[in-house]
């Protein structure tokens, strides 16, 4: 009989030694699920960055955790303002995440700052090697890691692109709020580089308004140029049917970084899967629930890239398409 009951109880042990294998971070807090924070770098409402951390919390379902059961979410919107970004990661941490979610180097900055101890998953940054996120690629010394979209040097991509749209063009300005894209200067430099071999004078345009954006589509106008929309942090998301119907109004050609403003009427985009790399990082926040070690989480750089052109959008600025844009790239009539 004694035998029988220590045989029990060592089942039971080693079946409560397999859930905390398997769930570490349920072993470190029975007395509730796992938590895992957001902190995004756009405001409430955003329809895309709705959309993507939709897919997020999609790619956590599809790995077994489901909101509010086996799992809490807590998804933050402080927009692209850095002192509410910090406030919002002070709060954010101070709930007791296990696991963090962020969505722009401003928000990656403003977790690091608060906290050395709880993982960060960062999704859709520029080069963090550059913004001296990060000192490794391959194995993060710290407690951050996750997906980065572009290297800086896309930048010049992105002016050959719009020089074969519109092959005048002789002037573009790189559109940033120096704000929510900290990094805006490493993608001017690296434009600087190419004026030499796509005859075009570049110029930054720095933004942190509405009002400013309305101003710098002006400058185009009259000097008969064309924009890039650097990846923004967070900053145009809000501003973007404003921007789009202002720059069809002014004919004025330009390139975004990200698929759903040429969706949503923009003249065209060149990037990477934003969206994908939410999905990415649910799969980086998933392997950290059951146990892996962030540092053995290498960051990951996107590999494939898509261009998107807006057909409406090229007629109504009087375009013809390039045959050889029109091989490479995704129609939107």
């Amino acid at each position: 009989m004694w035998g029988a009951s220590v045989a029990m109880r060592r089942r039971e042990f080693m079946s409560l030694v397999g859930a905390a294998t398997a769930f570490p971070v349920l072993a470190r807090a029975q007395d509730r699920p796992p938590f895992v924070g957001v902190l995004t770098g756009n405001v409430a409402g955003d329809p895309g960055a709705q959309m993507r951390v939709d897919a997020f919390q999609q790619g956590l379902t599809d790995r077994g955790w489901i909101a509010n059961q086996n799992y809490r979410l807590e998804v933050r919107w402080p927009g692209p303002n850095p002192a509410r970004q910090q406030l919002e990661a002070l709060e954010l941490i101070a709930a007791g995440p296990d696991v963090l979610l962020s969505t722009s180097t401003g928000t990656t900055r403003a977790l690091r700052d608060a906290t050395q101890r709880i993982p960060i998953v960062f999704v859709g940054l520029s080069d963090p090697i550059g913004t001296g996120l990060v000192a490794n690629l391959a194995r993060p010394t710290g407690n951050l890691t996750g997906f980065s979209l572009y290297e800086h040097s896309m930048s010049g991509k992105w002016l050959g692109l719009l020089k074969d749209m519109v092959p005048g063009l002789n002037h573009a300005a790189l559109l940033f709020n120096p704000e929510s894209s900290p990094y805006a200067p490493f993608y001017l430099q690296a434009a600087h580089q190419m004026e030499n071999r796509l005859g075009l004078k570049v110029t930054g345009a720095s933004v942190r308004s509405g009002a400013e954006i309305a101003a710098a589509i002006g400058t185009a106008t009259r000097d008969g140029g064309g924009l890039v929309v650097l990846p923004d942090g967070g900053f145009f998301g809000t501003q973007s049917a404003m921007t789009i119907a202002l720059l069809t109004q002014r004919r004025v050609p330009a390139i975004f970084a990200v698929r759903f403003y040429a969706v949503n009427g923009g003249l065209m985009s060149y990037g990477a899967d934003l969206t994908q790399q939410f999905r990415d990082g649910a799969g980086y926040v998933d392997r950290i629930l059951r146990g892996t070690e962030i540092r053995s989480l290498p960051v990951q750089f996107a590999t494939r890239f898509e261009l998107v052109i807006n057909m409406k959008a090229a007629n109504a600025l009087g375009l013809t398409v390039p045959s050889r844009l029109l091989m490479d790239a995704e129609l939107i009539e």
